[in-house]
């Protein structure tokens, strides 16, 4: 019962692989992916309740991993549902196209709960790979083969990352003799201002600041963002992000609130991440490249929350995560149903969107305040929960400059409202025609983004209780 969600994930990639052996039925591997989401979400939320240390230590099963893997089950879900027939992707590739996006959602679980670096390791792969792909199976255009540039560096600027990383763990090792994550960190602490544990940390960290896009491992998000699939840049977007601040809340987690070193590595990070997100999505175009550099300064707003070194800051990056993976996917949205057969989508084809569908605009709207970091929604509590707890802990500055960046992020967000919904298509409006599943989608995604705007607690307090455990023997 334990390992029931990652088992109806294997089960689920069996049946899908076994789905492509055959002749290629895109909508059938959709319905079957849709069918183990679902089944993924209920088997997560009935082992709310478990725990335990599973494969020798290795894999650890508490509140934590359990209500995250109900995120991502639930992530997923909107990620099938945002999909809808792939129209940039080939219909011959369909089903293997589904099979890899399963595979990385079966990654991203099992990261959450990997608590040894072997282990991590396996997970983070797992979660990476099938995206590099992904991103190559955009249909061509007109001779253009820019998914496949994208591809190479999103996989260059991976396996350097990753190479990084697994040097980082080898110090890290050889200093401490185990890899287990607890042991380790316990073991580091009486020398974790040396400079030897100082580069081992931070050359560890690398793997999953290039998954969440901190700086300077965020050169590769606009250029995939804008050459892969609408509908695979949404997944990149939004669930990758959130095991990265899991994984890297665990590992944070293990370090004293005195380890100043840390915190200076982390300020300094999320500092550059901000300032230069912010500043190049100023002047973008199309709508997904500025989602990619905004994304880049909302991961430096999620690390802001790891400076305070403490569960207050800890459970404002998880809620603010959750809260962009929300807003992020809504985005991705609308994008998926303006854009024609599947084309990117410049910022100035908004134009006249509260007429061609007043629900895709209400949709982009909340999505993009919420970003904004206006209020009632979830981005503006979000970013007060990670200012505060950075303040209390003495970060002045950093505050100072987090709201500085908040305030220029808000030009350009406007500057999507004002095309959507006071701008005017020229010519004649297409009306856009949305299904069901798209209009449910819609909902949920708009009632989500207000509810923990507007009612925060559940969901913090739920997030600080798993927290409270988080290190403790069980």
């Amino acid at each position: 019962m334990a390992f029931l969600p990652e088992l109806v994930l294997l089960s689920g990639v069996l049946g899908l692989f076994i789905d492509t052996l055959g002749e290629s039925q895109g909508a059938r591997a959709r319905s079957g992916a849709i069918f183990i989401a679902l089944v993924a979400i209920a088997a997560s939320v009935i082992g709310l309740t478990q725990s335990g240390l599973l494969f020798d230590g290795a894999y650890r099963v508490d509140a934590f991993s359990q209500w995250l893997k109900v995120v991502i089950s639930v992530g997923y879900l909107f990620v099938l549902l945002l999909s809808g027939n792939l129209p940039d992707i080939r219909n011959e590739t369909r089903a293997e196209y589904h099979l890899f996006l399963h595979l990385s959602v079966l990654g991203l679980t099992m990261l959450v709960s990997s608590v040894e670096v072997l282990s991590l390791v396996i997970a983070l792969e797992l979660s990476s790979f099938p995206l590099y792909l992904m991103v190559a199976m955009r249909r061509e255009r007109d001779g253009q083969r820019v998914q496949m540039e994208s591809a190479i560096k999103y996989i260059m600027f991976g396996v350097a990352a990753n190479g990084l990383m697994f040097f980082g763990f080898s110090y890290l090792f050889g200093l401490t003799g185990t890899t287990h994550l607890t042991e380790m960190f316990a073991k580091l602490a009486p020398i974790a201002t040396t400079p030897l544990a100082i580069v081992g940390l931070s050359l560890a960290f690398c793997g999953f600041y290039y998954k969440l896009a901190v700086f300077p491992f965020h050169f590769w998000t606009p250029d995939v963002y804008q050459g892969a699939s609408n509908e695979t840049a949404g997944f990149i977007a939004s669930l990758p992000k959130l095991g990265a601040v899991a994984v890297l809340v665990r590992l944070v987690s293990l370090a004293t609130p005195e380890n100043h070193a840390i915190a200076t590595l982390l300020s300094a990070l999320a500092i550059l991440s901000m300032c230069y997100g912010n500043l190049i999505a100023l002047v973008q175009k199309d709508f997904k490249r500025l989602l990619g550099f905004s994304g880049i300064a909302h991961a430096g707003y999620a690390v802001v929350g790891f400076t305070a070194l403490s569960t207050a800051g800890y459970t404002a990056a998880l809620y603010y995560i959750v809260g962009y993976m929300l807003m992020v996917t809504a985005c991705f949205v609308v994008i998926c149903k303006v854009s024609r057969d599947g084309t990117n989508v410049a910022i100035d084809e908004l134009a006249g969107l509260h007429r061609r569908s007043p629900l895709l605009a209400a949709t982009l709207v909340v999505a993009v305040f919420g970003l904004a970091g206006i209020p009632p929604f979830v981005g503006f509590i979000g970013k007060f929960g990670l200012l505060s707890a950075a303040l209390t802990q003495g970060h002045l500055a950093l505050v100072i400059i987090t709201v500085i960046n908040s305030a220029i992020a808000i030009y350009y967000y406007l500057q999507v409202v004002r095309k959507g919904v006071f701008g005017e298509q020229p010519g004649e409006a297409a009306v856009i025609t949305l299904d069901w599943p798209t209009k449910i989608l819609c909902v949920a995604l708009m009632v989500g983004i207000v509810w923990l705007g507007v009612a925060p607690a559940p969901i913090m307090d739920a997030i600080a209780s798993s927290l409270a455990g988080l290190n403790l023997p069980l």
